[in-house]
């Protein structure tokens, strides 16, 4: 009728891994991005970049 013994350390970081990786999760439901969606930002990016560059004047220091 003995009782399992019960590492107090070794359950709290368990509790807490659990914790972490269910706030992963949400994290990635609420905030994650499709591939589409992060290629076509970088297209974007890409394009404004190249937009800016075409606009620079000769001789002027990039940045």
């Amino acid at each position: 009728m003995t009782a399992e013994i019960v590492n107090l350390r070794r359950a709290r970081k368990q509790r807490a891994r659990q914790d972490a990786e269910a706030q992963a999760q949400q994290n990635r439901i609420s905030f994650g991005r499709t591939k589409a969606e992060r290629e076509l930002t970088e297209a974007e990016r890409d394009k404004a970049a190249r937009a800016l560059e075409g606009h620079r004047l000769p001789g002027e220091p990039k940045p």
